[in-house]
């Protein structure tokens, strides 16, 4: 410490370039400070720093330890600490999240040793180093937030086990939903509004869940025990009901409920199958030669569906593409909404049928398909539809959400089915097959922005820069944070230097995902990643123009 406050304070008043001189490890009490990067420029971005500190001065509870969802918590909670630790200092940040508990990078644990990674502004007047200044951030300041933030006798020892019990019994309810039939469970008493469309915390005063006793399950976790709340088991379950009364909220949160929550969010006993994906309409996205003839066929001109490419997708073609990417990856269950879908591939109704005959009409439409889906590729369906009754002839269970509350209504929805016959015309005439996978030449994948010049980055959660590309992700609406898109260009920027056919995708992304060193990808120290789904990083990929797919 005594070595980074002298050189510090000799390049005071320098040019900005010599802050490049103070790379390197410099020795704390009790911690290590590796600065790995030093930023060139007062506008360019931060430099990147790591505080390692040692076993005996952290002392974490032996519980943090003991399972792979409580370290992760215990993660989660120590880049909280320190963000939290280091809030009236704009110099320091961290990587800790919002409402969800990812796998981040921000802090490794290894035997007890805490690792946490953060960036530092490092300050200037102009393009002339304020040493003293950052001789006040780096060893003045940063030493206590970092014992703050990953020192037992710091922490909040209490408000750590709760957020590590909270997360392993999230865990724990994901991993019975399969035992139990279900692909999803909504405890009772959880608060699924959020404040805003840019604020994800939880309504306040908003009207807490009760499932209907006939749908009603009880879970048992490790720490709370048994949990009640809403099961939606395996097969065909609609959401309906008016307007306004939270059929959108009960779909977003469990679309969300792929991931664990923190404590008081709301959500953090709202638990889904791991591989649920959302789907929907998406124009103007590209195609890569996939085969949508289930959906599909027939096309002016003599179009192939069956190798279907296009950088222009309609609304029902790009829907389409979204349902077979989603199974091709392994998907069991797809959430749709209906706000977001295309009304041509979700129905087509008698009236419909009788102006526009089949054999003028390419689209299969889904309410036609869902029941294959279900029966011949154990594909469930989770649909919110408050238009279309038509769906009431394929539905296992229709639950209707009435001021924020689901009613169990699936009989009266079958009664209204028998006494009001649609009359329509089933038009899947022929056997519904799992999609083929397809192949990727890895090495035509061009991350490089200019000759030599390689750029992969992030804009938020919705934009992937990958080299001369941006890649639009705002439809893909199970990425929650930026952190997992700088994680899916990682992937992306391996498989370009990967340079071979690769025949299973989804195997390889999987395989290097499920890796405990899954970050190590990246070949340096990133403080700033959180691990995707495969699906998410697929997803990407197939809306990278011009990615070299083979059929």
């Amino acid at each position: 410490m005594e070595a980074l406050t002298r050189q510090l304070e000799r390049i005071d008043g320098r040019g900005y370039k010599a802050y490049k001189s103070i790379a390197g490890e410099y020795r704390f009490d009790g911690f290590s400070l590796m600065i790995d990067h030093v930023q060139a420029d007062p506008f360019a971005a931060p430099s990147r720093c790591r505080a390692v500190i040692d076993a005996p001065v952290a002392d974490l509870p032996a519980s943090a330890l003991r399972s792979e969802p409580r370290r992760r918590a215990a993660r989660d909670f120590i880049a909280r600490a320190f963000r939290s630790a280091s809030d009236s200092d704009q110099a320091l940040a961290i990587d800790a999240g919002h409402q969800t508990v990812l796998d981040r990078t921000a802090t490794v644990l290894d035997d007890g040793a805490v690792e946490v990674r953060f960036t530092v502004q490092l300050p200037a007047r102009g393009r002339t180093i304020l040493g003293r200044q950052a001789r006040t951030i780096l060893c003045d300041r940063l030493p206590d937030v970092v014992r703050a933030a990953a020192t037992s006798r710091r922490l909040d020892l209490d408000a750590l086990e709760t957020h590590m019990a909270r997360v392993e019994d999230q865990v724990a309810l994901r991993e019975e939903l399969a035992r139990r039939g279900l692909v999803a469970f909504v405890a009772n008493q959880s608060v699924l509004p959020r404040r805003s469309g840019v604020d994800d915390r939880p309504l306040e005063q908003a009207i807490p869940f009760q499932a209907p006793e006939s749908l009603s399950v009880r879970l048992d976790t490790p720490n709370a025990g048994p949990v009640d709340g809403l099961g939606i088991t395996t097969g065909i379950t609609l959401i309906v009901g008016g307007g306004f009364h939270g059929k959108s909220t009960l779909l977003s949160a469990i679309a969300e409920g792929v991931y664990d929550h923190i404590p008081g969010d709301g959500r953090d006993r709202v638990v889904t199958d791991p591989d649920a994906t959302k789907i929907r309409a998406e124009d103007g996205r590209a195609v890569h030669q996939l085969d949508l003839s289930p959906y599909i066929n027939h096309l002016p001109y003599g179009k192939d569906t069956q190798r279907f490419s296009t950088d222009l997708a309609s609304g029902s073609t790009s829907q389409a593409a979204a349902l077979q990417e989603a199974i091709e990856c392994g998907a069991r269950t797809l959430l749709v909404d209906e706000d977001t879908s295309a009304t041509n591939f979700m129905i087509r109704d008698r009236r419909m049928q009788a102006l526009v005959a089949k054999e003028r009409e390419p689209i299969t439409p889904f309410v036609d398909r869902i029941r294959q889906l279900r029966d011949d590729l154990a594909v469930s369906t989770l649909l919110v539809m408050g238009g279309s009754g038509d769906y009431f002839d394929c539905a296992d269970t229709v639950i209707q959400m009435q001021d924020y509350q689901p009613l169990d209504v699936t009989r009266e929805a079958r009664d209204i089915a028998q006494a009001h016959v649609t009359g329509r015309t089933e038009e899947a005439v022929d056997a519904l097959d799992v999609t083929p996978r397809r192949a990727l030449q890895g090495g035509q994948l061009n991350p490089e922005a200019k000759p030599g010049k390689t750029k992969i980055q992030a804009r938020g959660r919705d934009t992937l820069i990958f080299g001369r590309t941006d890649v639009d992700l705002r439809a893909v609406e199970q990425i929650v944070d930026a952190s997992q898109v700088r994680a899916i260009g990682m992937v992306l920027g391996r498989l370009s230097r990967r340079g071979e056919r690769v025949t299973d995708l989804p195997a390889l992304i999987g395989e290097w995902l499920n890796d405990e060193q899954w970050h190590r990808m990246s070949q340096r120290p990133e403080g700033n990643l959180a691990r995707p789904r495969v699906s998410e990083v697929m997803a990407a990929l197939n809306r990278l123009r011009g990615a070299p797919f083979e059929s």
